[in-house]
């Protein structure tokens, strides 16, 4: 039996992204958004309120960083979520996270969070909250690499939004092979 619980923002895996910007000022910002996800293989989407000053930072800059919030770094995350820089500008500061200057595109990286998405600003619909973003590069701290060259998500440690619970989740152990075990079915 199933129980339902309505029209509900619950989605399993809801990945936990730090959207960093420059505001007019050149002061780095960060917020936490949960909202989003690939929208073509070189494209992020994400829904942000017009309201937030990140919002107006990449309307103004038009460009964004992305980075994968882990389990290193919740309360640093999670703070940056519930506290806004149009009342906090030094919020960064504030919970330890340093920035570096994308070379790529005019925002920053935070240095602390090992994975970072680069965006240009694609477009913006103020009155349904969606903005979509062009990935110039995507880059990793050696750290998080495997012996491959590749990102390893168990030394990333990467997060999830629990909507249902309002909780944080660490990703799980590999539990197969994509475009491989389907196969055995065929």
């Amino acid at each position: 039996m199933r129980k339902n619980f309505g029209a509900k923002p619950i989605l399993y895996p809801m990945p936990v992204f730090i959207i960093a910007t420059y505001d007019e000022n050149g002061t780095p910002d960060a917020m936490n958004a949960a909202w989003g996800g690939i929208g073509e293989e070189d494209q992020i989407f994400i829904c942000l309120d017009p309201s937030h000053k990140t919002t107006k930072n990449i309307l103004t800059r038009k460009a964004f960083t992305v980075s994968m919030a882990d389990a290193a770094h919740v309360v640093e995350c999670d703070y940056v979520g519930i506290v806004s820089a149009n009342e906090v500008p030094d919020k960064l500061e504030k919970c330890g996270f340093h920035t570096t200057k994308s070379e790529l595109v005019d925002a920053p990286v935070i240095d602390e969070l090992p994975m970072s998405i680069e965006c240009e600003l694609i477009s913006y619909d103020e009155e349904s909250c969606h903005l979509f973003g062009r990935i110039v590069n995507v880059s990793a701290d050696e750290s998080i690499l495997n012996e491959a060259g590749r990102i390893d998500p168990a030394k990333l440690r990467p997060i999830t939004y629990d909507a249902a619970n309002h909780e944080y989740l660490e990703l799980g152990a590999k539990v197969g092979n994509a475009f491989k075990d389907g196969a055995r079915l065929k």
